[in-house]
């Protein structure tokens, strides 16, 4: 008589625990199908200057660069950029972990980086390479440690100067797996990294701020993370919302001519539209346009037409991408270095046209939250930082606290 597995129920047991448990499995892991790369935080890079001393490059050694994440993963790769490298750059060695404190890591987080299976990698001038993915569940705002070896000599090098984050510089060497690395000095910028990006949720999707040192966070507390950004990120993980925000501000930039780093519309398809998992982008520049209109050297005039056909063009190429295009209102700045009065006229057309001109999907008032209320062109005291231009720690909440999540909603 043919036997059949349901007559030895004791054989069928295991069969049955290890179906369940491939059932339980592929439940628990998320498919390769149901994720997509995000990009978790960002920096706009820009060429260094003559007058750089804090940027002479670097000879073997190795640079640990701390950022802090905004949507969290289970896989990680970055981003690394020698756009304004006048010759190939080689990175020597690259290591991923999460930050304790100061130059340390965390233990068991240490992974190193390889590009195309290789543990060094050599960048062309004005190119960048992304890193192979490594397995590593990194957290919702947390600090990641980046670390670079740089055989060099590199000359002055690729960065994002206004870091108002703690960076690492080691003594000669190649440090990028050690736990606690040997520091020689420490810098305020980020060299190189332009990009970290996560896997995450197929439905998770990436906001970009593009602006100016308001955006970039400048007269803020530094090592707080108190850019008005950052503290969108914490309202957006507060509400649970699969959205990261990738902070694209240079401090001194304008939308029509170089100044720091390039015009706004010449990185804009750059720091912007190549984002991994982009889905919407709000624009606060326009303020050093103005300023410089009178104050530059020479002087370089720009209409508040002007400025509103470049506001125009982002939105328009923005949209070509089916993006969600958000305008903020350009600050106060009566009492700043390079403020005029018909600076402020200018101000104020731009910023007509961001609340009733119908160009944009969304607007955040910015202006009507940290303006004096009975001197409408001045920064409320309570949010000025004290150059009259930019906006405290308190000012910088104030801007975050005012935004209304539901600008990033699906449409």
């Amino acid at each position: 008589m043919r036997r059949t597995m349901s007559s030895r129920p004791w054989l069928a047991l295991p069969v049955l625990l290890a179906l369940c448990l491939a059932t339980w499995t592929s439940l628990a892991a998320p498919k390769e199908s149901d994720q997509a790369w995000v990009a978790t935080w960002g920096a706009s890079p820009v060429a260094p200057l003559p007058a750089n001393t804090t940027n002479p490059g670097f000879t073997n050694q190795t640079v640990r660069l701390v950022v802090h994440t905004s949507l969290g993963g289970n896989e990680v790769r970055v981003r690394l950029s020698n756009a304004f490298g006048a010759e190939s750059l080689l990175i020597g060695a690259a290591h991923l972990a999460l930050r304790s404190m100061n130059a340390a890591t965390v233990s068991g987080t240490d992974r190193p980086l390889t590009f195309g299976g290789s543990a060094s990698v050599t960048i062309p001038p004005g190119a960048l390479v992304v890193s192979d993915s490594v397995k590593l569940d990194v957290p919702a705002l947390s600090d990641l440690a980046v670390s670079l070896y740089l055989p060099g000599p590199t000359g002055q090098a690729t960065w994002h100067a206004a870091a108002l984050s703690t960076n690492y510089v080691s003594r000669p060497g190649d440090f990028t797996g050690a736990a606690d690395m040997p520091v020689d000095y420490t810098v305020a910028s980020w060299f190189y990294l332009t990009d970290v990006e996560v896997k995450a949720a197929k439905d998770a999707f990436a906001l970009v701020t593009f602006g100016d040192s308001i955006t970039d966070g400048t007269r803020s507390t530094p090592d707080t993370n108190h850019r008005w950004p950052n503290l969108l990120a914490e309202r957006l993980a507060q509400h649970h919302a699969k959205l990261s925000v990738v902070d694209e501000g240079i401090a001194g930039n304008r939308i029509l001519h170089d100044l720091a780093g390039p015009n706004g519309l010449a990185r804009f398809d750059r720091d912007v539209l190549t984002q991994p998992g982009v889905a919407y982008v709000t624009i606060l520049l326009g303020i050093n346009d103005i300023g410089r209109s009178t104050t530059g050297q020479p002087p370089q005039p720009v209409s508040a037409e002007e400025i509103i056909s470049g506001h125009q063009q982002m939105i328009t190429r923005a949209h070509q991408q089916g993006l969600k295009i958000v305008g903020c209102t350009l600050t106060p700045f009566e009492g700043a270095a390079y403020f005029a009065p018909e600076g402020e006229t200018k101000r104020e057309a731009v910023n007509k046209f961001i609340r009733t001109g119908g160009a944009y999907d969304g607007v955040i008032d910015f202006d009507a939250v940290v303006r004096d209320p009975s001197h409408p062109a001045r920064f409320l005291p309570m949010f000025d930082s004290g150059d009259h231009l930019h906006p405290n720690d308190a000012g910088y909440k104030a801007m975050a606290d005012t935004i209304d999540l539901a600008l990033f909603k699906k449409r």
